[in-house]
């Protein structure tokens, strides 16, 4: 079964060519040429990624995301034409997977698709055997992927359950922003540790009753961040 895609952008030309080149693959292509338009795509199928880009007419790529993020945790890809570091951070801050900036070689969105698309994919493949981390009040299912605290259900982003798993499954050991980057987004994401530290902030607003003073996801301050077991 080929894989689902939603590409979102007003100019028509770059969705044809998207469109025209991921079907080349073997993968089925819906459109959208605005923010209206996607989040209904978005509600009424299950996509196996959706690229978006940020400047839409109606809704914004950013306010796409966010709704998109309040349901489901499909891998967002988020195409800017700006090629500004606060931009890409604040794709993330949404809840983006990944940028690509504007021009783009198709290549380079074929080669980002599937590396996400090979994540995913091992990530459904309930690599976690049934495992279940409980500390203190929370309760981490790997299987389902659910994060409970207390009775109450948080609702995380792909990459931030990632992460948190990473780290609960290895408590007490400290991992770089480095290493985090190429564990959780892959060797081949061209990201900066940046993103690791923004990741890191929404999940702790997420899972802490005070996140600046943590009792879950601790910072080894100059070494990266850890999990305390």
């Amino acid at each position: 079964m080929g894989k689902r895609v939603l590409v979102v952008d007003d100019e028509k030309l770059i969705v044809k060519g998207i469109r025209f080149s991921l079907e080349q693959d073997g993968m089925e292509v819906d459109c959208a040429y605005d923010g209206e338009e996607a989040l209904k795509l978005a509600k009424e199928n299950a996509y196996d990624i959706i690229l978006l880009d940020i400047m839409l007419p109606k809704h914004d790529g950013f306010e796409v995301c966010q709704q998109i993020r309040e349901y489901s945790d499909v891998p967002i890809v988020m195409l800017t034409a700006k090629g500004d570091d606060m931009d890409k951070i604040l794709g993330l801050e949404y809840g983006a997977d990944d940028y690509i900036t504007k021009p783009f070689n198709i290549l380079e969105v074929k080669a980002r698709i599937k590396a996400i698309m090979r994540r995913t994919s091992k990530r459904d493949k309930g690599q976690s055997n049934d495992k279940v981390i409980i500390k203190g009040e929370m309760k981490i299912d790997c299987e389902s992927r659910r994060v409970m605290i207390g009775d109450k259900e948080i609702n995380l982003t792909a990459k931030e359950f990632d992460l948190l798993e990473l780290l609960a499954m290895n408590p007490n050991k400290v991992y770089s922003r480095e290493n985090l980057l190429n564990i959780v987004w892959g060797y081949e994401y061209p990201g900066d540790a940046r993103t690791v530290d923004v990741h890191i902030r929404r999940l702790r607003e997420k899972i802490e009753t005070n996140p600046s003073d943590p009792k879950y996801v601790y910072t080894k301050w100059g070494v990266g961040y850890y999990f305390r077991g």
